[in-house]
């Protein structure tokens, strides 16, 4: 017996197996969705491959640990205070209900619960496309009270996307002006467009919006519009077919960037 030890771990919802003395100090670790041996010190190379043998499930890269990326450094160097990434969708409204829950005896539903459940039905399905290499930011608070809900970055771009309450109701664009059921008018699309630039100007990149309906028995446009997208929130997995305009480590560093709170304290 070499002494060795493999100890399975999950970290930011991906496994390792990392290979530990009798000391319990880590000498090694193996990545299978990258398919690579990580070695602290070569010295126990054969040793650290013969106790993974049983545990490697093809060809692997074998070597020391590869340098951090520009983008990783600063993920690592991110105070947690400051980091957008593990909000919620409609982070910002579970907060606001949590301090001011409803009144026990309201007549009518808070319509901040209808906007919260649009936002979280919007966020389920941008998260469900992480598996593309795409990354979503949720309830970016911007300066003057108002917030981006979604903030979607991957191979086909970047995209500010907005979620609207509509649930068996129809949809009446006419731009920038938004009709949802028999609601007055709001200039929604206004709206999206300012946090689409003030996106923009943060992140120095181009960055798309999109309205986002969600439950709308039916959407009716009135003109073409101008540089937006309507999509309703079942069809927003749609953007994952875009490609071409931003590689793996683009993305990786507008999300660095995007996801530290400081970076939206001037937008």
């Amino acid at each position: 017996m070499n002494g060795l030890r493999v100890i399975p771990t999950w970290k930011h919802g991906q496994e390792r197996l990392y290979v530990c003395r009798t000391d319990g100090r880590n000498i090694a670790w193996y990545d299978r969705r990258a398919a690579r041996v990580n070695l602290l010190s070569e010295d126990r190379r054969e040793d650290v491959l013969d106790v993974l043998g049983p545990f490697l499930t093809g060809p692997v890269t074998v070597g020391p640990p590869p340098v951090p990326t520009s983008a990783e450094l600063a993920r690592l160097t991110l105070p947690p205070d400051d980091d957008l990434a593990p909000n919620r969708p409609g982070e910002t409204l579970l907060v606001a209900l949590d301090r001011d829950p409803d009144p026990p005896r309201r007549l009518r539903p808070d319509p901040r619960r209808r906007s919260l459940a649009a936002e979280q039905a919007v966020g389920e399905t941008l998260d469900g496309l992480e598996a593309g290499g795409w990354r979503t930011l949720h309830s970016i608070a911007l300066p003057g009270g108002d917030r981006i809900h979604h903030l979607l970055i991957g191979p086909g771009g970047l995209y500010c996307v907005r979620a609207v309450h509509a649930h068996k109701q129809r949809v009446l664009i006419d731009d920038p002006m938004v009709a949802v059921g028999r609601r007055p008018p709001r200039p929604l699309l206004r709206y999206l467009r300012a946090d689409a630039d003030r996106a923009a100007y943060a992140l120095t990149a181009d960055v798309r919006p999109v309205l986002a309906p969600v439950g709308a028995c039916g959407i009716e446009v009135t003109a073409p519009l101008r540089e937006a997208r309507v999509l309703p929130a079942e069809e927003l997995y749609g953007l994952a077919r875009a490609g071409g305009v931003l590689k793996p480590a683009e993305v990786e560093a507008l999300h660095a960037v995007a996801r530290n709170r400081h970076t939206w304290a001037r937008v």
